[in-house]
């Protein structure tokens, strides 16, 4: 097991990854910003050392200056947490280049994956259901234009290297979509680095599945059930839970045996998520995978009672799976609302500042995941989230009502969150129901969203 190792990330996550580390006995070291610095979490950490000013650029994606913390904090490996360098593969690259071990899969396996088109490609080499659509790239309008009458409007226009649905348009018809397909390559451009397009038919009202699929170095793979992340906004999840509500038993059988087969047919290894999209006639499709932990993980660990970020540095010090797939059940059911410092009432406009009062809520089965405590400034420079709030509990109905009376606990003064939003979505029938689609939120509150 490694002796020491850097968190390259900030905020929840990386609070998240010292605590597992302290309690498996491993030093850690962590990374700041000048935003960062003076952060309640790092005092956590063994070390901590500045990256750079506020700026992401300046700092958490600096590869040079946080291989250099990790070179003067003599770490063995690197934990990346979500988001910043997480999926970069030339990232994963350095890292090994410089005898650092990167916890996740490898480069290799990162790239194939990370690129949606060849990640497609993959999927109907394990024989797992793809959306119909283009067979590679889209060169031209008029390209797209005749694979959308092939495969029938209304189709969608997105990102190869895409996420968190920038560089993603949907066109009803031969006009929107030429228009569709310049912003969605301007996009993909600006926010990327790479204008690579694909199209797809777009599945209407479609729910939002996917599978937390773990591999280690020895050729074992399993799934831990899927979650289901329907609760969206502008492709943003807000509510997940696990088990899926209302899924077919069957349905969930082949998601997840597909998501292991996809895995395996990629070589990749450590902790991922495989992401799906289901219609109404329960037939699934693959839209891709998140080859890193994901901000969700902790309603999977609840109902599995599987510490993931555990079994992450297991595996990455070369550690063999403790489980067969046969030994990892479902108990009870998990609900995680997302925190974030945003202003509901106006159109969820960024809410930045200083948290003048925080009252956490408690109680069985009540978990709350964050960096943030009494005076904590929440800084514009980063993703709004601040927390994540989840409850376990035995029911469906039993997790609701937990959450409902957790949020209603929840005391966040001196900022705006989206704790009023997530109180209406749970009191909604169709919510409580499980009859909702990834637009169920910007068609209930289209004005708010």
């Amino acid at each position: 097991m490694f002796k020491r190792i850097l968190v390259a990330n900030r905020g929840e996550i990386a609070l998240r990854v010292i605590r597992a580390c302290r309690e498996m006995g491993i030093e850690t070291v962590a990374i700041f910003s000048e935003a960062d610095r003076g952060a309640q979490y790092l005092e956590l950490a063994d070390e901590a050392y500045c990256v750079g000013p506020a700026r992401s650029a300046d700092s958490y994606l600096k590869i040079d200056r946080v291989i250099s913390a990790a070179e003067i904090g003599n770490v063995q490996a690197i934990h990346p947490g979500y988001g910043f360098l997480s999926e970069n593969a030339h990232f994963n690259e350095v890292c090994r280049s410089c005898n650092i071990d990167f916890i996740g899969p490898s480069p290799e396996a990162m790239r194939r994956l990370g690129d949606k088109n060849e990640a497609r490609g993959l999927a109907r080499e394990a024989q797992v259901p793809t959306v119909p659509g283009s067979e590679g790239l889209i060169a031209d309008e008029r390209q797209a234009v005749s694979v959308a009458h092939e495969i029938g409007f209304p189709v969608l226009i997105k990102a190869s290297a895409g996420g968190g649905g920038r560089g993603m348009r949907v066109a009803l018809n031969d006009l929107a979509l030429k228009s569709a397909v310049q912003q969605a390559q301007a996009e993909a451009e600006a926010a990327f680095g790479d204008a690579s397009i694909y199209l797809e038919k777009y599945i209407e009202h479609p729910r939002h599945i996917e599978v937390q699929i773990i591999a280690d170095h020895h050729g074992n793979a399993v799934h831990l059930w899927e979650r289901d992340c329907t609760m969206q906004r502008r492709h943003q999840k807000v509510i997940e839970e696990s088990p899926g509500a209302h899924l077919d038993a069957q349905v969930r059988k082949n998601i997840c045996e597909s998501a292991v087969r996809l895995i395996k047919t990629a070589g990749y290894t450590n902790a991922g998520t495989v992401e799906f999209i289901v219609d109404r006639r329960g037939n699934f499709y693959f839209i891709e995978v998140n080859a890193r932990i994901q901000v969700e993980h902790p309603v999977t660990e609840m109902v599995t009672g599987i510490d993931l970020i555990k079994a992450q540095l297991r595996v990455a010090a070369g550690e063999p799976l403790p489980w067969r797939q046969d030994e990892i059940a479902v108990s009870g059911v998990a609900l995680e609302c997302r925190i974030n410092a945003e202003d509901p009432a106006r159109n969820f406009q960024p809410s930045p500042g200083k948290i003048e009062r925080l009252i956490v809520p408690g109680g069985f089965g009540v978990r709350f995941d964050s960096h943030a405590h009494m005076g904590y400034t929440v800084s514009p420079n980063y993703d709004s989230m601040i927390g994540k709030l989840i409850v376990h509990q035995p029911t469906r109905a039993d997790a609701i009502r937990s959450m409902q009376r957790a949020l209603s606990e929840l005391r966040i003064e001196g900022i705006k969150t989206t704790v009023p939003r997530l109180l209406d979505i749970l009191s909604h029938s169709a919510f409580v129901d499980g009859q909702v689609d990834t637009t169920f939120i910007e068609r209930t509150w289209p004005v708010g969203g």
